[in-house]
This record gives structure tokens, sequence and C-alpha cells, in this order.
């Protein structure tokens, strides 16, 4: 009698290919649990100290999913009918050795077959009776673990959207929080203009709050150098109407329009006095290097007095 092939045997089917171990070694752990319960061959897996045992056993989960989800199986029911390994393609690496030789590394690579099949009714009937006998369930246990595995893994994904999109909530929150802000204060513009068109009735007069509104905004863009100080203009060299004293923040210095260095100067704010500039804590250009020439002029004479006195 001639057995079936490999590829056509009955039962449902799942494949790894290309695992990155030899064939020899799968084949030493799947003559292990050929022939073996869905929950024998799930407790010698994971109680194997080899590495390939864990490739294996994702293989063995899939297939039994397979048969749960495409053929309608119990996996209480189900048994490794058949599992093999092929060899796959190798890969060839080189080790340096002394004098100047090399030697061969074969990379091996192999694909993993696992096929499980569902017992026969007389089958099933002698297990069910055996584990009745000895008072647990053997096979119900392993599909139960199985079924809470894929649970916590559904629960875990769930959890990372979940946390995915109120991340992405809040961000739009954040957003938000910055444009109200913004545009606080329009808003309370329009609403007094809308409160005073309220109680005005048809006497609202439109220039007097166009006026008031740019008062407010006059008021924000008021210079904080003091009350008879005035911000620059769009043009820096234009001078606003009544500060003519130009001020420059970062040497803290203020030129008049005489001033040698008026023109050079750019102007950060603008003052209406002299007083005002110095009450500001700005100081005249020119007045510090007059009282160094005066100390200049100072020096020589103290240091001929000096000299004389040596």
């Amino acid at each position: 009698m001639t057995a079936s092939k490999t590829n056509e045997r009955p039962g449902t089917r799942a494949k790894a290919s290309h695992v990155r171990a030899s064939a020899y070694k799968a084949r030493e752990i799947l003559n292990l649990i050929r022939d073996k319960s869905y929950a024998e061959a799930s407790e010698i897996l994971a109680f194997s100290e080899r590495g390939i045992s864990q490739d294996i056993a994702k293989v063995l989960d899939s297939a039994v999913a397979n048969a749960e989800h495409n053929d309608g199986q119990l996996a209480e029911e189900l048994f490794v009918s058949a599992c093999y390994a092929d060899e796959g393609p190798t890969l060839k690496r080189w080790r340096p050795r002394a004098r100047g030789r090399a030697t061969r590394i074969r990379k091996r690579t192999c694909h993993i077959t696992v096929i499980v099949s569902r017992y026969s009714e007389e089958k099933l009937e002698a297990l069910r009776e055996k584990e009745a006998s000895a008072g647990r369930s053997t096979t119900s246990n392993a599909a139960e673990a199985r079924r809470r595995r894929v649970e916590q893994s559904r629960e875990r994904e769930e959890a990372r959207e979940a946390e995915h999109d109120h991340d992405h909530d809040h961000d739009h929150d954040h957003d938000d929080e910055h444009e109200a802000t913004a545009e606080e204060k329009a808003a309370k513009v329009v609403a007094a203009t809308a409160a005073e068109m309220e109680a005005a009735g048809e006497d609202y007069d439109a220039e007097k709050a166009d006026s008031d509104a740019d008062d407010i905004v006059d008021a924000d863009d008021e210079s904080p150098f003091g009350p008879l100080s005035h911000a620059p203009l769009e043009d820096l060299s234009e001078a606003p109407e009544g500060y003519p004293i130009k001020g420059n923040a970062d040497s803290m210095k203020y030129h008049q329009a005489e001033g040698r260095w008026f023109e050079q100067t750019v102007a950060e704010v603008w003052f209406a006095t002299t007083d005002a500039a110095e009450a500001a804590g700005f100081t005249e250009a020119g007045a510090s290097s007059d009282a160094d020439a005066e100390d200049s002029a100072a020096d020589p004479a103290d240091a001929g007095e000096s000299k004389e006195d040596s």
C-alpha cells in the first residue's frame, strides 16, 4: 500500500517558510509531538529547552486556529496527524582563519509544516472516558489557555488603539486652547460692541465705537518706558508727532535731532522730552564720552604731578 504524499494528507495545515534553523534540529522536536493531541503537543513545546520549539509552537497554534475558523472544528478534538521539516536554502558565509585562510559557514534554513486532524468518534469517546476517570481534562485546559491568550492579545491591541486616539484628542484640545486665548481679546471687543449697540438702539454711533476700539488697541500698544514715550511706527525713520527724541533700548542712549548719531540710530522708542528719557533710565549719547574725555584730560596732570613727586 502506497502512502499518501505529504501535500495530499487530509487535515488542516500551517507552514512557516525560511525558518533560521536547520531541518535536523526541527525534526528532533517534531518527532516528539507527532500523533499527540493538541494539549499534549503544547505542553511538550512549552517545556522544551530547544530554541526551535518556539517557532514550532507558533506553527501549531496557526494550524489549530485555521481548523477552528476555516473548518469549524474544536481545538479539544484535534491532534497532530503529520509534521515535517524540509530543508530550505543555505546561506554561505566565510570566517577568517589563521595564515590568511578562510572557513565556510553554512547557515541552514528549513520549512516547517504541521497538519492537525480531528480524532475519530471512537477515539474521542475513549479519551473522554480516560480523562473522566483521571479527574482532569487536558485537552479543554489547553484550548482554554489558548483562548485566554488570544483574548489578552486583543485586549492589549484595543487598549493601545484607545490610548493612541486619546493622545490625538488631547493634542486637538491643546490647539483649541491656544486658539481661544489668541481670540479672547477680539471676542471681548465684539461682545462689548454688541452690548453697546443693544443698549443704544437706533442711536448707536459707529464712529464712537471705532474710536473706543482704537483706544483699546493704543492702550495695549503703550510703550513700557513711561507715559511720555511712544512705540516706533511702521516707518522706523519717521518720528511720531510730539516725540522728537529717539531712544535705543540696547545701548540705553537717547539722541536728539541735532545729535551726531541721530540718523544712524535705529529708534526702538521715542520720547517727548529729555527728562522723560532720563526718567526711563536712558542717558544722552556722548555724555559718557565727554566725561571720559575730561578724565583723560585730567590724567596727564596727575601723571606730571606724580612724576615731580618721584
